[in-house]
């Protein structure tokens, strides 16, 4: 595996990325956050078993010749049919099962896949040699009459299937000429035949997909890649919890070398806000509704404290870095890391996208759950935090390691925050609340007009008193701060456009920080410079640009987070969350209205 042609599978509680070739090559268990089972995207150091690779889960014909994946549909089941020099063919279908069953969502902790031969006498190999300890091990198994046990931590898994296990276990070929399924999940016996059902199981969780796909306000424009792309950040929720991944793996470097190698399996506050924003202008509530869930959770179990940028997908606060020593990395990039300190780290802007993203609560009437006062109290703890701590430094939201500044974009978040409590203090009735909010929200912006303005160059910094630029100054206008039409952003955007573009892409900055200089495009920061493009009448530029972006796309439609300024290869953690926000949020901005068509 050498790029980044990925195509994830998944349930909400398990997912995995299986490469153009029908190899599982990234997946954790019991949840995204966890053990890796699949980690040969990150290169194992050791030999695998009886010439199995470890920590990858492969079908592959004798004499194969080609491999062509795509989706079933509107849902994320993958068919990649294997065609050998022959003309023997097979279908191999590859999904987590997630369906309605007896009055409940059933998504397990399961892998399922199917080989169906469709022409000549192909031979398969099964190739499966899951790995345990961060890629240490080859799991210890047993075999059983129709499985085979993998001692995986944190809890065993079993493979039931009805093609023989003397393969499974020792990855020699065979004549395959019948359909066999392969079902990879918790340690219990599989109820009645396995065949059969993992096809029930695959069907129902087509119309599953299709059903939800089918509530989605779509534009009519790039509408094959929007629902992939909604698809893919509804599998980047755990839904037990309702929190959002930034992505769904650790430590593809930014750059070729750059050591900039990062676990995103955790959930990120900026980072989930934007999720749902994207999700929101489709219609998913769902999504929304979950996640509205864990932050109520996560304010509950501050009890007052600073929160957090990010947390992991239980809510868990402690997400201690380390490095998994046994695996090599992305192409042999390492370092490989688990968890991630920025957990240590201020970043004021949270509470803006905390109260931003429980704001529609208190207005939306198709809620299941409408925000009332008591939230609203709730959240009037998170307006004084903001307060308190708008022009204070902190790390700002691209996570500077070793110096802290007043980002202007952290307390634009934060006047946003006391901004939108004024408004739902409003829409409650509270009066009192409202003034109170109302005057929190003026001094707040008299202070950011008077020190993030840099009347030397005549636009806004990213920091206060200084004349640093960023990306994420291009916000200003989404975050309500500034109308677009206000000549003071109008000059802000030529500044950025200036420092910042290299040709269709986007920096982030163009200063040295902990690393060096950037050496990749910040994908997500393209976008908003197309959104910026739009907002200002510049529409044939703006769409110039989304569709050299749509370019670089993997053949799943998705994106990581960087893209090679020079080959435009992709880099970073895949598939990212912002990068497909970016996509759905431009699509919807550029396409054509319906009417066209009706």
């Amino acid at each position: 595996m050498n790029n980044l042609n990925l195509w994830p599978i998944g349930n909400c509680q398990v997912s995995a990325l299986v490469d153009d070739q029908a190899g599982f090559v990234w997946g954790c268990q019991p949840q995204v956050d966890g053990d890796p089972l699949f980690c040969s995207l990150l290169e194992p150091k050791g030999e695998g078993r009886v010439g199995l690779p470890r920590g990858e889960w492969r079908f592959a014909l004798e004499k194969q010749v080609s491999a062509e994946p795509r989706y079933d549909g509107n849902s994320p089941i993958l068919i990649t049919r294997l065609t050998d020099e022959d003309g023997g063919a097979v279908d191999v279908y590859d999904f987590c099962p997630r369906y309605m069953a007896k009055g409940r969502l059933y998504r397990p902790v399961a892998f399922a896949r199917i080989v169906r031969p469709v022409a000549g006498g192909p031979r398969l190999k099964i190739m499966l040699n899951p790995a345990t300890g961060w890629g240490e091990e080859d799991a210890d198994r047993t075999r059983g009459s129709n499985h085979v046990r993998y001692l995986t931590e944190p809890a065993p898994l079993r493979l039931s299937t009805d093609a023989p296990v003397g393969r499974v276990l020792d990855g020699r070929a065979f004549r395959i000429e019948r359909d066999m399924a392969f079902f990879l999940g918790a340690d219990e016996s599989f109820q009645g035949a396995i065949g059969p059902n993992v096809a029930r199981m695959m069907d129902k969780t087509k119309r599953h997909w299709m059903h939800w796909v089918r509530g989605l306000a779509v534009p009519l424009d790039w509408q094959d890649m929007v629902i992939r792309c909604a698809i893919t950040l509804k599998l980047c929720q755990h839904e037990e919890t309702g929190a959002i991944v930034a992505a769904l793996t650790t430590s593809i470097p930014e750059a070729p070398g750059s050591e900039r190698n990062w676990d995103y399996r955790y959930c990120w506050i900026r980072d989930a806000y934007y999720t749902v924003q994207a999700l929101n202008r489709l219609g998913a509530l769902d999504v929304l509704e979950g996640y509205l869930h864990y932050l109520r959770d996560l304010v509950d179990g501050a009890e007052g404290e600073e929160l957090q940028p990010l947390y992991g997908v239980g809510g868990n606060a402690q997400l201690t870095e380390g490095f998994a020593e046994a695996l090599s990395g992305y192409r042999g990039m390492g370092p490989v890391r688990i968890g991630n300190a920025a957990f240590t780290q201020s970043q004021h802007d949270a509470y803006g996208q905390i109260v931003l993203s429980n704001a529609q609560a208190f207005f939306d009437k198709r809620l299941f759950r409408a925000g009332d006062e008591s939230d609203f109290r709730q959240l009037e703890a998170i307006g004084e935090m903001a307060a308190a701590k708008f022009d204070e430094p902190d790390a700002g939201l691209w996570e500077f390691r070793t110096r802290a500044s007043v980002h202007t974009y952290s307390s634009v978040m934060c006047w946003a925050a006391v901004d939108r409590l004024a408004n739902i203090a409003g829409r409650l009735g509270l009066e009192d609340r409202e003034r109170y909010w109302t005057d929190k929200a003026r001094h707040i912006r008299s202070v950011i007009e008077e020190r993030a303005w840099c009347e030397e160059k005549g636009r806004y910094s990213a920091i206060f008193d200084g004349d640093e630029l960023d990306a994420s100054l291009l916000q200003l206008v989404d975050m309500r701060f500034v109308p677009v039409d206000d000549p003071k952003f109008r000059a802000t955007l030529e500044a950025v456009e200036k420092g910042l573009r290299h040709g269709d892409q986007m920096l982030r900055y163009a200063s040295e920080d902990d690393f060096g200089l950037p050496e990749t495009a910040f994908n997500f920061c393209t976008f908003w410079l197309i959104e910026a493009l739009h907002r200002v009448g510049r529409d044939e530029e703006a769409r110039d640009l989304f569709e050299a972006t749509l370019k670089r796309l993997t053949p799943a439609c998705l994106l990581s987070e960087d893209t090679d300024f020079k080959t435009g290869e992709l880099w970073g953690n895949y598939p990212q969350t912002y990068s497909l926000v970016g996509l759905i949020n431009c699509a919807m901005l550029l396409s054509r209205p319906w009417s066209a068509v009706r």
